[in-house]
């Protein structure tokens, strides 16, 4: 895990030994029976025929004037222009990016320091997004801009302004400058892909792309980089950097950082190993580290995060730790580590951020925050910033890591609007005055009448599993209480505590009578191994053949709720989205018992196919390689597609996707939707979004659609009104 805010992130490189997922070599497991294979054409005619039919059943249950003033309260959340305005800082100026009604694509633009301060900032507005896509015909949605760092004393003036046509990962690249605050005429334009590029000057990119037959990985991501110099066809760009097909991604990046120049080269093994390369002379050298070591770097730091226990000259650094080293001398041989972080069995690191003279540690302590700054003048001497307050989530990281030791935090808690501070680091532990208020969210629901609690499940292997629960404080414990169980449990993402105003308003604040009481919802997440609460081990104890532990963990935090007399069967329902949808399909099949209802979203489904389906090929390292026999007899066990059985008492179940997510796909939710019809399996409703991407969503109606029609079938079926 590297920080975002890292002035280099080495997402790490290799050499020309393939060494990626291994092809089967004593022949393929079997596919099973699929009688809906016909759905997996995305854009065939039958397949878009069958998805309309669908989409208007859901429709026409879905759309009452009950709904819609749903609906309409979460638009107005999403679209409220009260929202903090979160801004990055590029010079002298402080960029953002802001949907609201008026400007549903979006607008980027930017402020100065004063005017973001004093609350009404005055903003320059670069591109309106929606000017754009009534002029050109096409409905761009915003994915980013990369802005070229100028020469020391210059103004920031150049950027590659990213664009997706649909809302998915593949996204056009074109040249934009910000003072005439327009594309530049034959500027670069790279087309709509899963691109990643950097700039080495104003004159040269670093692109990896599509370049045509063989140049993507069997993941659909780029596998090399290329040299583009302006004026430049794209097919003409020269090689720079390469991995094999079957690796995830390959590319090289350039350091700006002024006196660190550098270019870095990656090469993505599978999501959990890596290499990385510098280049020195006409040679990438390879950062010599075991390949599940992350790798990033600061200026003159080279620091190391082993995501298993790393032994290193008789010392041995456990899985989570942070380390850092000069990176000249590890290069030279010189193997002296300091330890920056050591994990605990309660506390791990989720981020880092360099200030000019500081390094901040986001962590999470039983999955509430602590912030630690360490100074590396003093011994990387460490200090707690007094700003966490329990069960709340807040993140600390830099205004400008080259330009003073300002930073940004940013806390929130499930009742808490988010608040942003801006404070400055300085020596000492006395050094660091309270960080002051710059915005605070309002807040969308009263959240007087609620409590924030944390509670542990036992799992079946003895495990304690925390979870949230944010409900009344007059909570009665009858087993009759409408509750939403939420999770994800993969990848090492962790779920800290997080406002959502409209989750308040479509769930907490809806009132229903059941069971003879009036009754409001009671919201839980749970953090389940899978995830990165407690660091890399957290998440390995659910890979592959142990995946099990991740849903067994969220059955034992459904089984608690029962216990407790929060919720049972009848009120109490789960929802989760991609992974989480992978999680809820197996809640769905393998513990029908414990849920009255499922929301699925934008699910992996299919285990026997997710390989050969969008992105699938690059998760191989977190659910394990269908296609080899000895895999396929454990992914089995988690693939809800083929778990499914006649005369079972499955719970109600909304399955939704979009066409337009070429991360995931819609095919397996479609596939399973089509299956449990067939079987009869009452309570069913599906949606797919035509455009919208992995989010279902290009704009800030689509979201409040998706995040209300979730929640309106899980009420209506636990609160006891009938999906």
């Amino acid at each position: 895990m590297t920080s975002s805010t890292d002035s280099a992130t080495a997402q790490p490189a290799t050499d020309s030994t393939p060494s990626g997922p291994s092809a089967p070599s004593g022949g393929l497991a079997p596919e099973p029976a699929d009688e809906f294979l016909w759905l997996e054409d995305i854009y065939g005619t039958e397949a878009l025929d069958w998805v309309r039919a669908r989409n208007d059943s859901t429709d026409a249950v879905l759309l009452t004037d009950g709904y819609r003033a749903l609906e309409a309260s979460v638009l107005e959340v999403l679209d409220s222009k009260d929202k903090i305005p979160m801004v990055s800082k590029r010079g002298d100026w402080y960029y953002n990016f802001w949907r609201d009604e008026a400007n549903p694509r979006g607008l980027w633009r930017r402020t100065d320091w004063d005017s973001y301060l004093a609350g009404d900032p005055a903003w320059d507005v670069l591109l309106d997004v929606d000017a754009l896509c009534a002029a050109e015909g096409t409905e761009w949605v915003w994915a980013g801009a990369s802005v070229l760092r100028p020469a020391q004393g210059q103004e920031y003036r150049l950027a590659m302004v990213a664009l997706s046509p649909d809302g998915g990962d593949a996204a056009a690249h074109r040249e934009f400058d910000l003072s005439t605050k327009a594309f530049v005429p034959g500027g670069f334009a790279v087309p709509a892909a899963k691109t990643r590029l950097d700039w080495l000057d104003e004159d040269t990119l670093y692109v990896a792309t599509d370049f045509g037959p063989g140049t993507l990985t069997t993941s659909s991501y780029p596998r090399s980089s290329r040299i583009l110099r302006r004026g430049q066809d794209l097919a003409d760009a020269e090689p720079y950097f390469e991995v094999p097909a079957d690796h995830l991604s390959g590319g090289a990046i350039h350091d700006s950082t002024p006196g660190f120049e550098r270019d870095v080269a990656y090469d993505i093994l599978d999501f959990y190993a890596s290499r990385s390369y510098l280049r020195v002379g006409a040679e990438w050298v390879h950062i010599p580290v075991p390949d599940d070591v992350n790798v990033s770097l600061h200026r003159q730091w080279l620091v190391l995060r082993p995501r298993t226990d790393w032994e290193l000259d008789g010392a041995v650094h456990p899985a989570g730790s942070l380390l850092a080293a000069p990176l000249e001398a590890f290069l030279a041989g010189e193997r002296t580590l300091h330890t920056l972080f050591t994990p605990d069995a309660h506390t791990a690191l989720q981020s880092w951020s360099w200030t000019e003279n500081y390094l901040l540690l986001n962590l999470l302590r039983d999955v509430s925050s602590a912030i630690l700054v360490l100074d590396p003048a003093a011994g990387w001497a460490a200090t707690e910033l007094d700003a966490c307050p329990p069960l709340h989530s807040v993140d600390a990281y830099a205004v400008d890591d080259e330009d003073g030791d300002d930073y940004w935090l940013i806390a929130t808690g499930f009742l808490t609007p988010s608040s942003v501070y801006r404070g400055t680091l300085s020596p000492g532990a006395s050094g660091n005055a309270p960080a002051e208020l710059v915005r605070r969210s309002p807040s969308f629901f009263d959240a007087d009448p609620y409590e924030v609690q944390q509670h542990f499940a036992v799992s079946a292997d003895g495990t304690r599993v925390p979870y949230f629960q944010i409900a009344s404080k007059d909570l009665v414990l009858d087993g009759g209480n409408p509750t939403l169980l939420s999770g994800y449990g993969g990848f090492e993402t962790s779920l800290a505590p997080r406002y959502s105003g409209a989750t308040g308003r479509t769930w907490l604040e809806r009132r229903a009578a059941v069971e003879g009481r009036e009754r409001g919802g009671v919201y839980v997440v749970a953090n389940i191994r899978g995830g990165g609460e407690y660091g890399p081990g957290w998440h390995r104890a659910a890979l592959q053949e142990n995946r099990h532990r991740a849903y067994e963990d969220f059955a034992a935090v459904a089984a608690d709720l029962s216990r407790r007399g929060v919720s049972s069967r009848a009120h109490l329902g789960c929802e989760g989205r991609s992974n989480g949808g992978l999680l809820v399909g197996n809640m769905l099949t393998s513990y029908p018992e414990l849920f009255g209802a499922v929301s699925c979203g934008v699910p992996l489904l299919d285990m026997r196919r997710y390989t050969k389906l969008s992105a699938g090929y690059s998760w191989i390292a977190e659910y394990g390689n269908p296609d080899l026999p000895e895999h396929w007899e454990f992914v089995q066990t988690f693939s809800p597609y083929h778990l499914l059985r006649d005369g079972v008492d499955y719970p109600a179940a909304f399955i939704w996707t979009a066409t337009s997510d070429d991360r995931v796909g819609p095919v397996q939710a479609r596939k399973m939707a089509a299956r449990m019809e067939a079987m009869g399996v009452p309570g069913l409703w599906f949606y797919e979004s035509l455009e919208g991407g992995h989010a279902g969503a290009t704009d800030n109606r689509q979201g409040a659609r998706l995040h209300s029609a979730s929640h309106e079938f899980l009420w209506r079926v636990l609160a006891g009104s009938g999906a």
